[in-house]
């Protein structure tokens, strides 16, 4: 599987490099690109884009603080500081595993109690990617691919709703998952972790799932102005579908690291919008920059916060 991955992750950003950057034309047609963009009328999108950043971040931290206080009380300061930390700790770790490190290093107490408090807001954000995501594949799936057969669409929207409803059971009726884990053992060890999802009443869970949803909003709406930005067209609903079904093939796709992240989406991206007559350039564009201002921009910043950990202060403490 580790290799499996490193193959996936260096034939997708191959497959990039050389359509933007091995072809001389290409390569200048993107500069250029990115000049008349960042220089002329679509520097108000990026500018915007960029101004919803802390919007982002900040809602992630406000899930986390929601669930955090859960354990032990914490500030909304605190929990900005750890989902900081945690992205640039999980920036280059596999599966962004270190974002748990980075939340639960934060925390005082209950540690092993924290792993299923992240898990369950990392299992909110993709359920509200699940349900976008699959309304939107389901877009391209009868229009593009099964239209003339409307018998395989009515069974492809009936798996649709099912696989809507059925992402919605871990989350609400997590002794079920606890009773999954049991029965397989490599998977028991995540028992203890996971033992804290059901002590989470139900309207916890809505707002984490609400908050989850509104965090999906502001990214849609960052890709949305972005690619505006770089000049992509097109009707606002169809547009809206490609992005819902990107960010889910993004999810699907296991990630080595963020940088891996980056060939999973710009090829989806490409892909769906391609269906729609759109050129690849500037969508390609467009994912790239929603990458850097999401990710690596709030990663860099991390890193200033890194030496101000509670466990690095208390071993300074200690000697």
């Amino acid at each position: 599987m580790f290799w499996g991955k490193i193959g996936v992750t260096l034939l997708t950003l191959g497959l990039l490099y050389n359509s933007i950057f091995a072809a001389p034309d290409t390569a200048a047609a993107w500069r250029q690109l990115l000049a008349t963009t960042l220089g002329g009328a679509g520097r108000g999108p990026v500018l915007l884009a960029l101004a919803l950043v802390p919007a982002n971040w900040g809602l992630e931290a406000w899930k986390w603080y929601r669930l955090a206080r859960h354990l032990e009380p914490v500030t909304f300061g605190r929990s900005f500081r750890a989902v900081l930390v945690g992205l640039t700790l999980g920036f280059a770790t596999p599966n962004r595993v270190g974002d748990y490190a980075g939340r639960i290093i934060e925390l005082k107490s209950r540690r092993v109690s924290a792993l299923g408090a992240v898990f369950l807001g990392r299992y909110c954000q993709l359920v509200a990617t699940v349900l976008a995501g699959v309304a939107g594949l389901l877009y391209f799936l009868l229009k593009f691919y099964l239209n003339g057969y409307p018998a395989a669409g009515v069974g492809v929207a009936a798996s649709a709703v099912l696989i809507s409803a059925l992402v919605l059971v871990p989350l609400y009726r997590s002794q079920l998952l606890l009773a999954a884990l049991g029965v397989w053992r490599p998977l028991r060890r995540f028992r203890p972790a996971l033992a804290i999802m059901p002590t989470y009443p139900a309207r916890a869970l809505h707002a984490v799932l609400a908050i989850s949803g509104l965090r999906y909003a502001v990214f849609c709406a960052q890709f949305m102005l972005l690619l505006t930005a770089y000049g992509v067209g097109g009707s606002l609903g169809p547009g809206l579908a490609a992005v819902a079904g990107t960010f889910l093939l993004k999810s699907l796709v296991p990630s080595l690291n963020a940088l891996a992240d980056v060939g999973v989406r710009e090829l989806s991206a490409t892909h769906l919008f391609g269906l729609l007559g759109q050129p690849a350039l500037p969508v390609l564009s467009a994912s790239l920059s929603l990458w850097v201002i999401n990710i690596a921009l709030p990663s860099a910043a991390g890193l200033l916060l890194v030496p101000g950990l509670r466990v690095l202060r208390e071993k300074r403490a200690g000697r």
